[in-house]
């Protein structure tokens, strides 16, 4: 393993006090839960936007701390679940008389963190509503997840509660606009190579040279099939046509119809997985553009870089969401964080 890692165990502190170190004044960090916070949250006008989930996965999520954004992020270990102490802790530190909306990426350890805190914290009389991000189309069930998995798609739910939180809204009305967001977004994935989690020392799984692997998960979980090598095109077409072609069945929340018909205007995003170079992300979105127009659909906006990671993957995935005017204002509101995504 070749990495820049002092002691494994301490990966992740390091990283989360740095984050710090970098915007003084902006950015605070709680070593006792893994907390990155708004350094000044919690305010009493709006409503606490809390995200949890694992490490690894940088930008996503103590990255995108700020105002119009998240309020606080309290990542567990690389690829863990945050523990449910952690996120208790933060939620009290983060309480507002608006109340908390937790938002957590469909993964079983992350929902029963969230789901027993939400507990503890009912009990306390702290007001805390959680929403669950299942954007995901590659698989129904794989490794760490209850139904479909969270991705890149969470970029849009947070974008937009976090937009309307400063704007005033209620945690009702944040709950239904997430909701909504997650109903009109979907993703997938691929991978090309897997990655190395500091802890584990080795890669968490292997590609030959000329394998792939469809519908890959964050952590590495398997996807749809692993596959011969195929042109950058033939990935982008195989990608596109899944997201188009999915529908979502109402155990999923869905109401088992195309999320997505010829008309309709989209943000498109190409995320890359943590070691996929910028130049071969254009490559990738300019295919993707150009299906979408071909099917119809026009792109109203582009993301292009790294959302959602996993380490240093050789991989990408494709989110296309839904847009009308709401979201288009949300989406363009101002957003203060460490890293200029949106």
């Amino acid at each position: 393993m070749k990495k820049f890692v002092n002691d494994p165990k301490q990966f992740v502190p390091e990283m989360l006090k740095g984050i710090a170190l970098a915007n003084p004044g902006t950015i605070k960090y709680v070593p006792e839960f893994n907390l990155i916070m708004r350094a000044d949250a919690p305010k009493s006008d709006k409503v606490s936007i809390v995200q949890g989930s694992g490490s690894g996965h940088e930008p996503a999520h103590v990255m995108i701390v700020g105002r119009g954004m998240l309020d606080g992020a309290c990542p567990g270990d690389v690829f863990a679940a945050p523990p449910m102490d952690y996120v208790v802790g933060a939620s009290k530190l983060l309480n507002s008389p608006k109340g908390i909306l937790h938002i957590v990426n469909n993964y079983s350890g992350d929902r029963m963190a969230f789901e027993m805190a939400t507990e503890m914290l009912d009990a306390e009389g702290v007001t805390v509503k959680t929403l669950f991000v299942n954007d995901d189309v590659a698989v129904q069930n794989s490794t760490w997840t209850v139904g479909r998995r969270g991705v890149a798609g969470n970029f849009f739910v947070i974008k937009a509660v976090g937009a309307a939180s400063e704007a005033g809204a209620s945690l009702d009305e944040l709950m239904a606009l997430g909701q909504r967001v997650n109903d009109v977004t979907r993703s997938m994935g691929m991978a090309l190579s897997g990655c190395t989690p500091p802890a584990k020392g080795t890669p968490i799984f292997t590609l030959a040279d000329d394998e792939m692997e469809m519908g890959v998960g964050i952590h590495g979980e398997p996807g749809r099939a692993r596959k011969k090598m195929v042109s950058a095109n033939e990935i982008v077409d195989e990608v596109v046509d899944a997201i188009m072609t999915d529908r979502k069945p109402a155990a999923d929340g869905g109401n088992d119809a195309p999320a997505f018909a010829s008309g309709d205007e989209v943000a498109l995003m190409v995320n890359g997985l943590g070691g996929t170079p910028i130049s071969e992300l254009y490559v990738l979105y300019g295919r993707a553009h150009e299906q979408l127009e071909k099917r119809g659909l026009k792109v109203w906006r582009s993301y292009v870089g790294e959302y959602c990671t996993s380490l240093e993957m050789n991989g990408m995935s494709v989110t296309l969401c839904k847009v009308d005017d709401e979201l288009k204002r949300l989406f363009t509101a101002p957003a203060e964080i460490p890293i200029r995504v949106f």
